[in-house]
């Protein structure tokens, strides 16, 4: 049993630049493919995000929001490219702040993974929507799909271009909405990751190769965004640490990544892994907190705060790593799925924890 300095991590607060989260228990971004056809959130955004607002958690991250309509994974995606999205958005930070809580906003460019289904229609996630039924034109490191996906485009100079200025868009339209961090998606083989990982990149020019060059567009989207965001705020960056396949990206190529994005002016290190090519082709390993010995690499090599996410689902372990150093917060996802109120169950007497409407259930 973790002796009684490690049950609290939700009192304990973190400072990243001039933002002060309150507690070391955060919610992961998890998609939720229930926007509308124009991007925007809807009622239920508000009621999902709300409820775990309520429900204690330091920082809650909204889900993978697209950097543009091209950059989508489904019709159904958040997105966040323009003003008219920015102001709908700030329905859920002004609910959200006024909880206690710091909003968040993880910032997705889908890539080769971009125009399929949701995941409760017919193939989901496996199925491509082409452009006849009303999908799109998707870009990649080189035109090589994954699984049944479109075929994408190989990217060039003006796709590129595209990209990062996206990034940089979407950052500043975050800030517009009221969003105190971004996040940027650098995993689970979407754009960014799909250019570090030479599982998807097969370039040959300077964007190819060498991890030297495959870092380049990835650390370009990250000073992008470093520089839409006012410096007031941080930046974060979800990472993977390694693809789990033969020839992919390793621990000691993502510790590389890592220092050189704390040299873009990122802050924290949210930590993954896999996602560049499907499940059946990779070999990752089904064991609890399988990220945290990563987080410690990536830690030592960059000097950046980390935050682990995947199979951390007792809030006393949690506090353990944190208490031990191991993890300066602990990203939340399926937990806080089930109970909204999760990050509150230690602390069932706590009447300043709980909202004033519920205190004659304490």
């Amino acid at each position: 049993m973790p002796s009684r300095e490690f049950t609290a991590p939700e009192t304990r607060p973190l400072r990243l630049r001039d933002v002060t989260v309150p507690n070391r228990v955060w919610m992961s971004p998890m998609a939720q493919y229930s926007a509308g056809p124009d991007g925007m959130p809807t009622d239920w955004h508000l009621v999902h995000y709300g409820a775990r607002a309520v429900g204690g958690v330091g920082l809650l991250m909204v889900e993978a929001t697209a950097v543009g309509p091209r950059h989508r994974t489904t019709s159904a995606d958040l997105g966040i490219w323009n003003e008219e999205q920015a102001a709908a958005h700030r329905r859920l930070t002004s609910f959200i702040a006024g909880r206690g809580v710091v909003p968040a906003i993880q910032l997705l460019a889908a890539g080769r993974k971009a125009s399929h289904q949701v995941p409760w229609e017919g193939a989901g996630q496996n199925g491509p929507v082409s452009v006849a039924d009303g999908g799109w034109e998707t870009i990649g490191p080189t035109a090589t799909p994954i699984g049944d996906l479109n075929a994408p485009k190989e990217a060039d100079d003006a796709d590129l271009d595209e990209a990062v200025e996206a990034f940089a868009q979407a950052t500043r339209m975050a800030h517009l909405a009221g969003y105190e961090a971004v996040e940027i998606h650098a995993a689970h083989g979407y754009l960014v990751h799909q250019f570090l990982s030479p599982l998807s990149n097969h370039r040959t020019d300077e964007y190819g190769g060498s991890l030297q060059n495959r870092m380049r567009f990835p650390l370009r989207v990250a000073r992008a965004v470093r520089a839409a965001f006012p410096p007031e705020k941080p930046v974060f960056a979800r990472v993977t640490a390694t693809d789990w396949a033969a020839g992919g990206l390793t621990i000691d190529d993502a510790a590389i990544f890592a220092k050189e994005l704390a040299a873009a002016g990122i802050d924290l290190l949210d930590i993954s892994s896999g996602g560049a090519v499907r499940t059946r082709e990779a070999r990752t390993p089904v064991r609890d907190e399988v990220h945290v010995e990563f987080a410690d690499t990536l830690k030592k090599a960059s000097g950046l705060a980390v935050a682990p996410v995947g199979q951390i689902g007792d809030l006393a372990r949690a506090a353990e790593l944190v208490a031990t150093g191991r993890a300066d917060a602990v990203l939340m996802g399926r937990p806080l799925l089930r109970d909204p109120y999760f990050a509150l169950r230690t602390r069932p007497d706590d009447q300043t924890a709980w909202p004033r409407q519920y205190h004659r259930a304490l």
